[in-house]
């Protein structure tokens, strides 16, 4: 798939957009108030392989927050860049809390909600000027539940004079994207240069967010930030937000992305950070760790035995990744396939770069294990699991770490 050619903007020594590499980003849901419980959830985000995380910056006290919580992840070694979300006083709150201002990654201003009229170009315009200070990067986040209303009510009034007037919700459609352009050429023309601008508009429908990103790709070349906003919970959640996105980033739209899905109480919130690296994963835009085939189970497979051991080697590899990343370069390519009969598993396993082959019901209780393609061994008997763990360790270790040597030479 081609990608859309966006302005490269650099946040904190990460480049994003252009033809750099799509960026996994999260928000935390704790009170920026609590610097120590924000803290703490940045570093679970980050471990989890959040590369950007956003935190609510709503009143003076969490302003006040903002250089501790940056204090802490220092000393923790967590170099994670922090955007601030500001809504209603950010304009009052990065002039007047210089060190928040100044150790912020990212500012996020929303410009439904800077204020209305005369007040809204002041408030925007003084929060662009706090970026400009402090070289500091926007996006300009449009969301269709915070919508400028006066720009939505201009749109209107000239679609009713229209020949022939459009629906109300493609007027609300173009408000959005409209509102996100005119806000970036507004910060333009206070100084902020294009390279220094992302731009998001968010709503909470598939069809629509899709649409919105089209014409908002079409109309601009700044950076943009995908993400349904209001995702929901579980499943539903995730199916919804990788229906979306998947869309847009296949047609070369998106330069990062969120899945904002509504844990449960005291939930994981690394979870939503998981998703993202699983969409990007399965379009082939970027890969994060070793992934596992196995087949879903039918009549032919009454043992429980290939989904217990590709449950074992799933998580097997999600505990060997931090250790993996340092000692192998390139594992997170390494793919895997656990099978559970004969009808597809000696192909699959060729497919995959080490694979094993588990006899379905009636079939010989032997497991042949194949190995870039090839039979390599077969395995039968109670310790079949620990074997094949031992065969896929000394495969990372015979592939991926001669690479480690070559590159240490160079």
């Amino acid at each position: 798939m081609s990608r859309r050619e966006s302005i490269p903007v650099a946040i904190a020594g990460k480049l994003v957009g252009g033809r750099n590499p799509i960026l996994v980003q999260s928000m935390t849901n704790t009170s920026t108030e609590d610097p120590i419980a924000t803290a703490e959830q940045i570093g679970q985000l980050w471990e989890a392989g959040s590369e950007i995380v956003r935190i609510t910056v709503n009143t003076r006290e969490a302003a006040r927050c903002v250089p501790e919580i940056v204090s802490i992840l220092e000393r923790k070694g967590i170099d994670c860049p922090l955007v601030g979300d500001f809504h209603y006083n950010g304009h009052s709150l990065l002039t007047d809390y210089p060190d928040c201002a100044r150790l912020l990654a990212k500012y996020r201003i929303n410009p439904g909600n800077v204020g209305r009229g005369q007040k809204h170009d002041e408030n925007f315009k003084q929060m662009i000027e706090v970026a400009l200070k402090y070289d500091k990067p926007v996006r300009i986040g449009v969301n269709w539940g915070s919508l400028d209303q006066d720009l939505l009510a201009r749109l209107m009034d000239e679609n009713a004079r229209e020949a022939t007037p459009k629906d109300s919700h493609a007027v609300l459609i173009e408000a959005i994207v409209t509102s996100a352009v005119e806000s970036a050429k507004l910060a333009e023309s206070y100084g902020m240069a294009k390279n220094r601008i992302i731009l998001s508009a968010k709503v909470s429908e598939v069809p629509d967010l899709i649409s919105v990103y089209r014409q908002l790709a079409a109309r601009c070349t700044y950076a943009l930030h995908l993400g349904l906003t209001e995702a929901g919970p579980g499943s539903g959640g995730i199916v919804a937000s990788a229906a979306a996105l998947s869309v847009l980033l296949n047609e070369g739209i998106g330069d990062t992305i969120r899945v904002s899905l509504t844990p449960d109480p005291g939930g994981d919130r690394a979870l939503e950070v998981r998703v993202c690296q699983q969409i990007l994963q399965s379009l082939g835009l970027r890969s994060f760790t070793p992934r596992v085939t196995a087949c879903p189970g039918c009549g032919r497979t009454t043992s429980t035995l290939f989904q217990e051991m590709a449950g074992d080697i799933q998580r097997y590899l999600n505990d060997q990744r931090p250790l993996w990343q340092q000692n192998y370069p390139g594992f997170e390519d390494l793919k895997v396939a656990v099978m559970g009969c004969i009808v597809n598993g000696p192909g699959e396993s060729k497919h995959a770069d080490i694979g094993i082959s588990l006899p379905g019901t009636g079939e010989d209780p032997r497991a042949p294990v194949y190995v870039d393609g090839r039979h390599f061994t077969t395995l039968s008997g109670s310790a079949m699991i620990p074997e094949f763990i031992k065969i896929l360790d000394d495969y990372v270790e015979r592939r991926y770490g001669e690479k480690a040597k070559t590159l240490s030479v160079q």
